[in-house]
């Protein structure tokens, strides 16, 4: 039976009044659901003449006194430091390219600014405007109309204060999840190749797992490579790993104790390869020696012995002789638009974009670990809402960007990737029933009663089990009116 996806970790999300998404205990993931309102940056604060004048004394304090020197020690330092400068440069850097905004757009900015006033719309949503305004002078007649009604339905987009967007995301990813077929896809020609797809891969996503089960690399080439299949060829060598069995033959000499490597005269042109360079990377092998004698290398052993023949021939047969460690195979292809792409069986981003050629603006993985280590947590999580908006648009299946991207932001909001589990978020939560309600309940509970943990109920799971309400939606909301007509003076 096919694993489901986990949905407890998100039930416990809610929508602040101030709409930043907060989980049950206290802590807030940065994000905000559909629109994302403006954020609020903190001003720098100015310094009283008084203040400034504290501060300059601190850090005067603080220094050390300047040593005194002589005229002729001032003179030998200037040597020094003249000798130490950059020769002058013989080149110009290259000139930066503002484009700046017609004086048209800027009126009409200027003017839906006046008409926000303290309201907010995306940057995107004002620059559509400002475009079909200056283009259309009826619309720019009609732009208080036009703000206005941008704004009623930007506000109506907003999903609502103490809304339990975890439920919504859960139900949203959980039930088209279940309609999702088991498979692999396989490129075609290339049997080899093959990419896990469907449900397998979105359980791969939400589970952080450290390696996927079939890692790929989209290489891109940059402008004069792209172009150019035998360039495309030499990177795509270098990038593929070629041990020593796939350009020559190995074979033993149990008599005379050596070792003979024929290599492959058309394989080793085909990768790009030379004996001498074959030589060189024999010879890194400890304990034995190696040298050409027609066409062949012949590799003699320090210290004779049947036992060690083996070993050494073992040795041989998975040696590297070029390439990158993790990189099994690679295909070439020209895509429209794009030129030629390379397609790798296996990832290393580091190595990769490393490489002379390689565009490392647009090479990508679906090793989300990788990402987060060679790139940073922010890549990580672009790179799983990528990930999983794909897998499930392959399936046929349309799921707003936003669910995604609240899943996205609770894997990675402590820094690192974590799982969607009992171990990683669901395992973190400070809630005892709400732990225990999701997996391994006994051990929870126990565990519990020994640290002598106490549970406030804020979350839903833990209300839903003592059967009161749930502090979502209006049972969120503290205050109630009084309906009753209160009684008037002098009545």
């Amino acid at each position: 039976m096919a694993k489901p996806v986990p949905k407890k970790n998100r039930t416990q999300k809610k929508v602040e009044k101030k709409k930043p998404v907060k989980l049950a205990k206290p802590k807030i993931i940065p994000v905000n659901i559909k629109k994302q309102p403006v954020k609020t940056v903190v001003k720098s604060k100015v310094l009283k003449p008084t203040k400034k004048l504290q501060k300059v004394e601190t850090v005067l304090e603080k220094k050390k006194p300047v040593e005194k020197k002589t005229k002729k020690e001032t003179k030998a330092s200037e040597k020094k430091i003249e000798k130490k400068k950059e020769p002058e440069r013989t080149f110009l850097p290259p000139p930066i390219k503002t484009v700046e905004e017609p004086k048209e757009y800027k009126v009409i900015r200027a003017e839906i600014n006046k008409l926000l006033k303290n309201h907010f719309l995306p940057i995107s949503i004002i620059d559509g405007i400002v475009e079909h305004a200056a283009r259309d002078k009826k619309l720019e007649a009609k732009l208080k109309y036009i703000v206005e009604k941008a704004l009623e339905e930007y506000a109506k987009n907003l999903i609502d204060p103490t809304e339990a967007c975890g439920i919504i995301g859960a139900q949203s990813i959980g039930e088209p999840g279940t309609q999702m077929t088991m498979r692999t896809f396989h490129y075609a020609g290339v049997a080899e190749i093959n990419v896990t797809l469907g449900l397998p891969r979105l359980i791969e996503i939400v589970d952080a797992r450290s390696s996927p089960s079939t890692p790929m690399m989209n290489i891109y080439l940059r402008d004069e490579y792209r172009v150019n299949p035998d360039l495309a060829k030499e990177i795509a060598n270098k990038i593929e790993i070629t041990r020593l069995t796939d350009v020559a033959d190995i074979e033993m000499d149990l008599v005379n104790i050596t070792i003979s490597i024929k290599p492959n005269k058309k394989t080793m042109e085909k990768k790009g390869i030379a004996i001498n360079e074959l030589l060189e990377r024999v010879q890194s092998v400890r304990k034995l020696s190696a040298k050409i004698e027609k066409e062949t290398v012949k590799v003699t052993l320090d210290e004779p012995g049947y036992k060690i023949l083996q070993n050494t021939n073992e040795t041989l047969k998975n040696l590297k002789i070029k390439g990158i460690d993790g990189i099994k195979r690679v295909i070439i292809r020209k895509e429209p638009n794009e030129g030629y792409v390379i397609y790798s069986e296996g990832s290393n981003l580091k190595e990769v974009l490393d490489i002379e050629g390689v565009d490392p603006y647009r090479t990508t993985t679906n090793d989300i670990h990788g990402i987060a280590r060679e790139l940073g947590i922010e890549a990580a999580r672009n790179m799983i809402i990528h990930e999983a908006n794909a897998t499930l648009s392959e399936q046929g299946l349309n799921v707003d960007m936003r669910h995604i991207m609240l899943v996205a932001d609770v894997m990675t909001a402590d820094g690192t990737v974590r799982a969607i589990g009992r171990h990683g978020v669901s395992g973190e939560k400070s809630s005892v029933l709400s732990r225990a309600a999701f997996e391994i309940t006994v051990n929870h509970l126990l565990l519990a009663s020994q640290r002598g943990e106490s549970d406030e109920l804020n979350g839903v799971a833990e209300n839903i089990i003592v059967g009161q309400p749930v502090n979502l939606g209006t049972g969120a909301i503290e205050l109630v009116m009084n309906t009753r007509k209160p009684k008037q003076k002098g009545k």
